[in-house]
């Protein structure tokens, strides 16, 4: 079974950690290893390196070296420019489609936190047997909700096939990305629903023919790239026609339109976290919703429910009755804010754009 964690985002939410010249995948965000890390080390033993791939920003290949120097270097796929998520999954489907196009791939993201992770690799392994007897076929591995979040993505879960273990197999019905509150309360007490990961179990053969059916322009463009007999070659190709293919996202051109009958979905709790917002970071890192979260030289006084993430090691951060706030300090921006508005980040961190600001982003 083959592994791909896609490590190109930028990643505004997380802000000012995150910047384009080094993203949050990149940063210390829990303890002393990045995410990227994180997301290599809990797939092993279980997964050799020759069978984990990073697909990344051609600006960020020597990162992941240095991150994860354990990985062939043939195994990072690097995208030469922006193209989204669509193009990046068309592309490493066509790659492990020339040399593995029957084997299990499963598909993840370097910017989440899973805290059970044995029964993550247990899903793993009983989803890629499934797979592999059953190839034309793809299976999402979902998150049992912890509350009615309007943030993520939802599934909606049809009726149990069969059993993986003791792991229920239910057939897929719908996606739903970020609902309004009522309707994400509706999903969450429904039970029919679980949070969509975007992590997924099928075959390379099976993803890169669904790219020949309903992108088509992204599977003209990655047959160029990867009908190869090189490396060298293959890299030639990918600078030269990579930029050929649509900017658009996978579930726009390829999962909003397959055939439902050969989608399922396994729906567990597996202790997952988005953690590419500081909201979102801090709920993870939790214990109790009143309980701080804090890193770096900090001393808080009388507060509750904040985040107080402090980089520079010279400065101590004292907060005296905080209550729902989030304070980030790097080496040239501080950052106050209420937790509850941090999704007002990203706007700001667009706005910098063609100012003097831009350096910060």
């Amino acid at each position: 079974m083959k592994a791909v964690i896609f490590a190109g985002g930028v990643g505004t939410r997380l802000w000012p950690l995150s910047r384009k010249k080094s993203p949050k995948q990149f940063e210390k965000v829990v303890g002393d290893k990045s995410t990227l890390q994180l997301a290599a080390e809990r797939l092993q033993p279980e997964f050799i390196p020759a069978d984990i791939y990073i697909s990344t920003g051609q600006q960020y290949v020597e990162m992941v070296k240095e991150q994860l120097p354990f990985i062939p270097q043939e195994n990072i796929i690097a995208e030469p420019a922006k193209r989204d998520v669509g193009p990046a999954v068309g592309l490493v489907m066509g790659y492990l489609a020339q040399k593995f196009p029957h084997e299990p791939v499963v598909i993840l993201w370097s910017d989440h936190l899973v805290k059970k992770i044995d029964l993550f690799k247990k899903i793993l392994i009983h989803v890629g047997r499934f797979v592999s007897e059953k190839e034309k076929c793809i299976v999402f591995i979902g998150q049992k909700p912890r509350f009615a979040s309007e943030n993520l993505g939802w599934i909606a879960i049809g009726e149990i096939t069969s059993k993986l273990d003791s792991m229920k197999l239910h057939t897929f019905q719908a996606f739903k990305y970020r609902p309004d509150k009522e309707t994400a309360d509706a999903f969450f007490n429904s039970k029919k629903y679980c949070w969509n990961l975007g992590y997924f179990v099928s075959t390379p053969l099976f993803i890169y023919s669904l790219f020949q059916k309903y992108a088509p322009e992204i599977y003209e463009a990655a047959e160029k790239i990867v009908r190869v007999s090189t490396l060298l070659e293959f890299h030639t190709k990918l600078k030269k026609h990579y930029k050929e293919m649509p900017e658009i996202s996978f579930d726009n051109a390829v999962l909003e339109k397959i055939d439902t009958k050969c989608a399922y979905v396994v729906d567990e709790d597996i202790g997952w976290s988005d953690v590419g917002a500081w909201e979102a970071l801090k709920e993870a890192l939790e214990h109790h919703r009143q309980d701080n979260i804090t890193k770096g030289r900090v001393l808080l006084e009388s507060s509750k429910d904040s985040l107080v993430y402090n980089y520079e090691g010279k400065k101590m951060i004292v907060g005296v009755e905080l209550d729902d706030v989030l304070v980030v300090n790097t080496e040239d921006v501080l950052l106050v804010a209420r937790k509850s508005a941090v999704q007002q980040i990203k706007k700001i961190v667009e706005g910098f754009q063609g100012t003097e600001n831009e350096k910060l982003t």
